[in-house]
């Protein structure tokens, strides 16, 4: 994020994200987001292998945070989690913060000359909620977004919301013990409302985690978005 003042830098901490350049002309970025407790390293490799080369990978990582799903022990957090009910409290104000640091980092690509078009978002557990947020929140038509494992969070406010023309690709594993397959499921129709282009795939026997047939998938999802 360059020379912002120390207090800033301090009060986000968010650390340098892994940045995996194109390996052809860049004409198009993909912006992915880690779960509770990883970092950009955990899933930079994984995404780098499944690009088309024209596409420039970013992996930003998570600042630490108490969580106090986690007892309040500190964790690489994009917002805090403070229940485990799909009707429980939210951490509002660390969602809306967690996603201006994201729109920094669109914002920056677009300054780099990659049209918000050509911009994708996405993410796995936490980190996949908070794309979704991202995506329906953001003032410009991004080039898609990739949602893991996850939920649609603060999904009260976006009830008879017009939808939106972003592709969306969510997946989910129905044996997931973390965040439970019945949230992606709930999420999935929802976001059918609010997404005019809205996939939703369910993988067999797939826990809390990805698979070889998941990551294909969403090859051919980022290929087809962003050719």
């Amino acid at each position: 994020m360059g020379n912002k003042d120390s207090k800033e830098k301090d009060k986000t901490k968010m650390p340098d994200p892994v940045v995996v350049s194109a390996s052809a002309k860049h004409t198009a970025s993909l912006i992915f987001l880690h779960g509770l407790g990883d970092t950009g390293h955990g899933w930079a490799t994984s995404i780098a292998a499944i690009r088309p080369p024209h596409v420039k990978v970013i992996c930003p990582s998570a600042a630490k945070m108490p969580v106090t799903l986690n007892s309040g022990f500190e964790s690489p957090s994009w917002f805090d989690l403070l229940s485990l009910d799909a009707s429980g409290p939210e951490d509002e104000e660390g969602i809306k913060k967690a996603a201006l640091l994201i729109n920094g980092i669109i914002d920056e690509e677009i300054k780099s000359g990659i049209p918000a078009e050509r911009i994708m978002i996405g993410g796995f557990s936490q980190g996949g909620a908070l794309a979704l947020y991202v995506a329906l929140t953001s003032t410009r038509q991004l080039g898609g977004v990739v949602a893991l494992s996850c939920w649609l969070p603060l999904h009260k406010q976006f009830v008879g919301k017009p939808p939106i023309g972003i592709p969306c690709f969510q997946a989910h594993g129905d044996c997931d013990p973390i965040v439970p397959y019945r949230w992606g499921q709930m999420s999935a129709s929802m976001l059918k409302q609010l997404m005019s282009n809205h996939n939703f795939k369910t993988y067999k026997g797939m826990m809390h985690s990805s698979s070889e047939t998941e990551m294909q998938d969403m090859k051919e999802f980022v290929s087809t978005s962003i050719p």
